[in-house]
């Protein structure tokens, strides 16, 4: 028995069986019945994803304009405190920081979002069926628009500093494809498990903003050299955070192609290697996010 049947009565009037026992079954079934399911339910994705940024921005005055004012207040902070206090001499420091905290604002709110967009929803989730896996992809597009609203801004800061678009910009969309493969990947999986363990949320935020100083947002890869000694072992940093740390290669891509490289005049353009070794990851990532996803939807009413 398939995962979603269609009966047809009077010719017309489909009724929607769900088999909420099936989690065990052809893997190529299931996703060829989530894709055909998905599709019937885009006009909901979309009724989410205005749901979740209306719902943000309620009461507020200024409405959406906080994505644009909340990264440009944070690059202030770290212009003050690293150009002047610490008497940084990274060229155009503002372009710089902004960079990097545009991509990371998107990251960690979509994946504080995702998390906990299922337990979030309890009430529709044990009402009425649909597609579970659109709550953490709508929590992903609603600070998707935050995100792209925000790089506006960076855009026209970029030619007022005399930087502006080169030809390495290119590079941007499969930087952001990459980056939304690996956010959504975690959101499928943090929000399911969520459900089971609430203490996930808790050390979520532990984790984020571990993460936040572990990855290149206000400083360059380039300023740790080509080598350093930690415990008797000799390693190149920017190499090894590249390795482990998915954003610290995303974020810095971003930067290369759009600010440049520490010692460059201006973009270049990035190793694709790089890039193909994190996009290669964040698949690896949404697959294994979606599984668990896929094997805990159907426990999804009963524990909420």
């Amino acid at each position: 028995m398939s995962a979603k049947s269609q009966t047809p009565i009077d010719g017309d009037t489909p009724i929607y069986l769900y088999n909420a026992d099936r989690r065990w079954g052809s893997w190529r079934d299931i996703v060829a019945d989530k894709f055909h399911e998905l599709r019937q339910y885009q006009y909901l994705l979309r009724n989410l994803v205005v749901r979740d940024l209306k719902a943000r921005y309620k009461s507020s005055v200024l409405g959406i304009l906080w994505s644009i004012l909340n990264p440009l207040f944070l690059m202030l902070v770290f212009t003050v405190v690293f150009s002047v206090m610490g008497g940084n001499q990274i060229r155009q420091y503002p372009v710089f920081v902004l960079v990097g905290l545009i991509p990371w604002n998107f990251f960690s709110g979509a994946l504080t979002s995702g998390t906990t967009s299922i337990t979030g929803n309890s009430a529709l989730v044990k009402k009425v069926y649909f597609p579970r896996e659109l709550l953490p992809t709508s929590a992903l597009l609603s600070n998707l628009v935050n995100f792209l609203f925000a790089f506006a801004v960076l855009i026209i800061l970029l030619y007022a500093f005399g930087i502006g678009l080169t030809i390495h910009a290119l590079w941007v969309p499969v930087l952001l494809l990459t980056q939304l493969i690996f956010t959504l990947g975690l959101c499928l999986l943090l929000g399911s498990l969520t459900v089971f363990y609430r203490d996930v949320l808790m050390i979520l935020e532990v984790v984020v903003l571990a993460w936040f100083f572990v990855t290149p947002v206000f400083y360059s890869l380039e300023m740790f050299g080509d080598s350093v000694t930690l415990l008797g072992l000799t390693f190149n940093p920017a190499q090894v955070m590249r390795w482990v740390n998915p954003m610290a290669s995303i974020i810095d891509g971003y930067r290369t192609v759009l600010w440049g490289t520490y010692s460059s005049g201006g973009p270049v353009g990035m190793n694709a290697a790089y890039l193909l070794r994190t996009f290669v990851t964040s698949v690896i990532v949404l697959i294994v996010g979606y599984a668990v996803f896929v094997r805990l939807n159907p426990l999804f009413g009963e524990k909420l």
